[in-house]
């Protein structure tokens, strides 16, 4: 393969993770938020992620002209595959809202209280007090508590930003966060006001709290399938890799509870009234999908197929990178909550899920506590990694 070929190959890697990545994000917060911009987005990122997949592919079977090659070459492949389903999933989503199959009011609104975390979405104004400083300047993420996790700018993307980019006039920021910040962020962004609307009662449900549970583990537990995937391909890691496959079980069971309550629910309910559940059937088979393409790129690891070295370089020029750190006893974060180590302000790491024994902690807060043998799933800068090892090891 030629060096002007395996950086081609390694390029189009990098954009295809990090836009996986972010695709079923910006989805989920789509149709659980009703964000018709954001459904937009995650469009034109699903147009992104097809034309990358095009390029990968054709580059990728030039490259292969021995067998050792094509085996090598084939986990890319497979990769590619399950990349592509996982943004045509996230597209099905999106597409929801935009043809108006909305969630029942009733489920957003306990959605909106039982979420830990929102995707927003705003423009820097030409008069914004943030235009022209880094992220670390602005202090975005200390002033409102949400995390810019990409910035569009005009038609490129910039997928894990950290403290030293620089902040353009006519960026859109997509911010991770507490939806209480989501008023104070966008005034900083944009110089306008934006309230949090309530939200009217629509359909008397029963068990309504039970299906908004299901619904947003499905959401966690898909994101955290993707990040683990990655994982356990980056450190060929069988371990990880069954741990995907054990979400994807999870996954599929969530669905038919899911179902079934729709099923249940739609009984006493007129024919007009259906609406709202149709959509929900519609997310629990994307959210399957997404967790089953998961599987099908930790099955590289299981199947014990060659992984191309390509794949790895490509990984160590992620913007940002996804690690598992472990917690030891005594250390600076044993029985400490995240927020009173202050573990991503002074690490820039952002902690995606706990592994305590066989139990995951999705999408953990600065309320969770660590214990020692926690396994910490995070994502950040590789400075900050090396930062956060240090705090999890006994001084």
């Amino acid at each position: 393969m030629s060096k002007k070929m395996r950086r081609t190959v390694k390029d189009l890697l990098v954009e295809i993770k990090d836009t996986s990545e972010i695709i079923v994000d910006l989805a989920y917060s789509a149709v659980l938020f009703d964000s018709e911009d954001i459904a937009e987005e995650v469009l034109d990122l699903e147009d992104r992620m097809n034309s990358l997949l095009k390029q990968i592919r054709i580059v990728s079977i030039l490259a292969a002209r021995r067998v050792d090659e094509a085996e090598s070459v084939s986990s890319i492949l497979q990769i590619a595959n399950a990349a592509q389903k996982i943004g045509n999933a996230a597209g099905d989503i999106a597409i929801l809202v935009l043809r108006n199959f909305k969630l029942p009011k009733d489920m957003v609104k306990i959605a909106l209280l039982k979420s830990e975390e929102t995707v927003a979405k705003a423009s820097v104004s030409e008069d914004s007090e943030i235009a022209g400083k880094t992220l670390g300047k602005s202090r975005l993420h200390t002033v409102t508590g949400m995390r810019v996790i990409a910035i569009k700018r005009g038609y490129d993307w910039i997928f894990g930003p950290d403290r030293n980019t620089k902040i353009h006039k006519g960026d859109i920021l997509f911010a991770r966060g507490d939806i209480s910040g989501i008023p104070r962020f966008y005034k900083l962004v944009t110089g306008e006001e934006k309230r949090i609307e309530d939200v009217e009662p629509e359909l008397e449900l029963e068990d309504l709290d039970n299906a908004v549970d299901i619904l947003i583990d499905m959401k966690n537990l898909s994101e955290l399938a993707i990040d683990l995937s990655y994982l356990s391909l980056l450190y060929y890691n069988e371990e990880i890799a069954h741990e995907v496959g054990y979400i994807e079980e999870k996954v599929d069971n969530m669905k038919y509870e899911l179902q079934h309550w729709v099923l249940e629910s739609s009984r006493h309910l007129e024919s007009d009234e259906l609406k709202p559940l149709a959509a929900l059937l519609d997310i629990a088979y994307a959210s399957e999908t997404i967790a089953d393409s998961a599987r099908e790129i930790a099955q590289i690891v299981i199947e014990k197929m060659e992984i191309h070295p390509i794949f790895s370089e490509a990984m160590k020029e992620t913007d940002e990178i996804i690690t598992v750190v472990e917690v030891t006893r005594r250390s600076n974060l044993d029985a400490k909550t995240l927020g009173e180590a202050k573990v991503e302000t002074n690490t820039g790491m952002h902690v995606v899920a706990i592994k305590r024994g066989n139990k995951w902690i999705t999408h953990p807060t600065a309320s969770t506590m660590i214990r020692s043998r926690d396994l910490l799933i995070v994502k950040g800068t590789r400075e900050g990694e090396m930062l956060l090892r240090r705090m999890c090891v006994a001084a």
